[in-house]
């Protein structure tokens, strides 16, 4: 092993830890808050985040095994089950991200109709579209034996055939793989994420007309809080802009590099450097640990149970601490009381709130 496999080792094995713990969390999150399980995007996300763990215990493992090893890990069968579940899962996590933009879409662009229009059954229908269509896809790539150890890759996945007749097949079949997913998605991504900016950009123009009357009728106030109130004006733009970008930014930088990669490598005369089809691939990988706090994690219903339950856990429940500061209060007042009775025994007793 080379320094350049050892970093690549080293960082599969850091994406590998924190897709395992961020997407158990958010599994544990989903089963242990009913508000969560009741909501329908909750569907998605536990969609996606099945996707990701079954990722990160079958094919991120074996790429560690195959960078560390530099050879072909396990036998060719258990190659080509690998292979299925890579295309599969990839598959099936990107057209999750496109119904989780779409429920996102319809949610702020029609808010008053949105149960009506995205109900429980519209999001088990959208997943088992999701699953016949990533299932079809990788069924096709098993039955013609095109899943198989890739060493450009260092892992268990879609791979080129040698002969003529197949391997064209095989290019319309990547080809259109990678059309009618990676940029699929990225189009219905775009289209809505973008829409549901528009839109929030509107509200936000017509919060900061409103903010600027007031503001304008209140001429008596304090410079402080007018300023106060032009920085969350600004910081409400940005907040929808960061978030927008990240949707889009996290799909782009993750899944891009390693789709061009596999393109080139369908009509490049010239051999790409393994180093390079490994960091595609880690970046590839690399989507599943971010996918928990893009989607999750970083959201207030997440953030709360997730306090919940470490609170549970270190046995400091919100309960037992406010009882201990009711309790704290309630000897207070005793200790009052009873001194005033000492110091005056015919005044009333006073009363403690």
């Amino acid at each position: 092993m080379d320094a350049a496999d050892i970093l690549a080792s080293v960082l599969v094995l850091g994406i590998i830890i924190v897709s395992l713990l961020s997407n158990v969390v958010v599994l544990i999150c989903f089963l242990y808050d009913p508000e969560i399980r009741k909501q329908v995007p909750g569907l998605f996300i536990l969609n996606l985040t099945f996707c990701n763990l079954l990722l990160s215990v079958s094919n991120m493992p074996l790429t560690l095994i195959g960078l560390v090893t530099t050879g072909h890990p396990g036998g060719s069968d258990f190659c080509q089950i690998v292979g299925f579940l890579d295309t599969f899962l990839t598959t099936n996590s990107m057209l999750s991200m496109a119904a989780l933009s779409i429920d996102r879409w319809v949610a702020v662009v029609f808010p008053l109709s949105y149960h009506s229009r995205i109900r429980h059954r519209d999001a088990v229908l959208a997943l088992a579209y999701t699953w016949i269509h990533s299932l079809c896809f990788s069924t096709v790539a098993t039955c013609r034996s095109w899943v198989g150890y890739h060493h450009l890759y260092a892992s268990c996945t879609l791979c080129n055939v040698r002969t003529r007749a197949a391997g064209t097949q095989f290019i319309i079949f990547t080809v259109a793989l990678h059309s009618l997913t990676f940029l699929l998605t990225l189009i219905v991504l775009c289209v809505t994420y973008l829409k549901v900016l528009k839109v929030a950009r509107f509200h936000c123009k017509r919060i900061d007309v409103i903010t600027m009357q007031t503001l304008v009728l209140l001429v008596d106030i304090h410079p402080s809080v007018r300023q106060k109130c032009l920085d969350e004006q600004r910081q409400r733009r940005q907040r929808a802009i960061k978030k927008i970008s990240t949707f889009i930014g996290t799909f782009v930088v993750c899944f891009t590099p390693y789709v061009i990669t596999r393109i080139v490598e369908l009509f490049s005369p010239w051999p790409i450097s393994p180093h390079w089809g490994v960091l595609s691939k880690c970046l590839a990988y690399s989507k599943a640990a971010s996918d928990p706090f893009v989607y999750s994690l970083l959201r207030h219903q997440y953030r709360k149970t997730c306090n919940l339950l470490a609170n549970k856990v270190l046995k400091r429940s919100p309960l037992n601490s406010s009882s201990l500061r009711m309790e704290n209060t309630a000897a207070r007042c005793q200790n009052n009381s009873n001194t005033t009775n000492n110091i005056q025994p015919t005044a009333n007793k006073p009363v403690c709130p």
